[in-house]
């Protein structure tokens, strides 16, 4: 994950080699203690959109920070070499020209591209001399119930392919029966066939029931080695939430104060919006602090994020909206 750092003045920094998850053997006792007050935390969501307000240069500055972390994503039935071609080509050009030299912005990418292994191959050639990562979606994305060698060869073939990164579906049956250690071998074996591919493991919050399984698979999955914990497939019905990204985020803190490891998070799902964007990255910085602002600790899994915040930009730049067709996507 070698993702370039920018800082609010635009500028490229040397992002710090986070020494990687390698997991841990599976503490059932600290599984079955964590909880989650819902009446609690959705309070707490409610105000997040309000705590914070940033205006003016430092708005461009924070929506030029969520660019960075964006894992531009299609995932759909009719990709075609052309559209992952074009979709790579707005990840290595992420806003026009125009509007980043007049923000004195260089060296902005997105965080990666995301797609489905059959384009693996053309998304690497297309980023070639980037340096962004391409990501692919595994393990019989978005359900994960294909039979369960093939999700493991599908991780060694993408891996083999190019991908750095690895999305991966786990079984929500394991979480939905309380059956911890299945789930906790299954992450195992999965982070293993990853090899030096970092893995990224969907939780798929919107099927999970309940705020308190979804903090106990966040743990679950990183006590196995997980790099990223990640919400969303963004195909199930309820996607990224922020009571959801307020409980997973403090698993994450709870279980770097324990070990010392940093796990990243990636919600995914409905993030359209760039102050959805700001509301993201104030939770982020309130709850985990700066260094999780990076892109090998934080993504957004999105594609139309993108437009709605080279749209926001412009307005700044120019003090004008433009139509969303000035801003191409793939």
């Amino acid at each position: 994950m070698q993702t370039p750092t920018i800082s609010a003045e635009g500028h490229q920094l040397p992002t710090a080699i986070e020494p990687r998850n390698p997991g841990m053997a599976l503490d059932l006792d600290w599984v079955r203690t964590a909880q989650a007050n819902t009446s609690a935390i959705e309070r707490r969501a409610k105000t997040l959109p309000g705590r914070r307000s940033v205006k003016k240069d430092y708005q461009a500055a924070w929506l030029c920070k969520a660019i960075s972390l964006i894992d531009l994503t299609t995932l759909s039935g009719d990709d075609s070499e052309g559209r992952v071609e074009r979709l790579c080509a707005k990840a290595a050009q992420p806003v026009r020209a125009d509007i980043l030299d007049a923000l004195d912005m260089t060296g902005l990418t997105t965080g990666a591209v995301c797609v489905y292994h059959d384009m693996i191959e053309t998304a690497v050639s297309a980023l070639k001399g980037t340096g962004i990562p391409v990501a692919a979606v595994s393990t019989g994305f978005p359900a994960g119930l294909s039979p369960y060698h093939l999700r493991i060869a599908e991780i060694g073939e993408s891996v083999k392919a190019g991908a750095e990164e690895i999305d991966i579906v786990i079984t929500r049956r394991h979480v939905l029966q309380g059956n911890w250690q299945a789930l906790y071998d299954e992450m195992a074996e999965m982070r293993a066939a990853c090899g030096d591919a970092h893995i990224k493991a969907i939780l798929a919050t919107g099927e999970l029931g309940t705020l308190r399984n979804v903090a106990r698979a966040s743990l679950v999955c990183m006590m196995a080695g997980a790099d990223f914990i990640k919400t969303s497939t963004g195909k199930e019905s309820v996607n990224a939430t922020l009571p959801v990204s307020l409980v997973m985020i403090r698993a994450i803190r709870d279980y770097y104060d324990r070990t010392g490891y940093r796990v990243g998070y990636k919600p995914a799902g409905g993030i359209s919006k760039a102050k959805d964007s700001l509301v993201y990255l104030s939770l982020i910085k309130d709850e985990l602090g700066d260094r999780w602002l990076q892109p090998d600790l934080f993504r957004f899994g999105a594609s139309s994020l993108l437009g709605d915040i080279e749209r926001q930009l412009e307005h700044h730049v120019t003090g004008h909206y433009s139509a969303s067709y000035r801003h191409a996507m793939a």
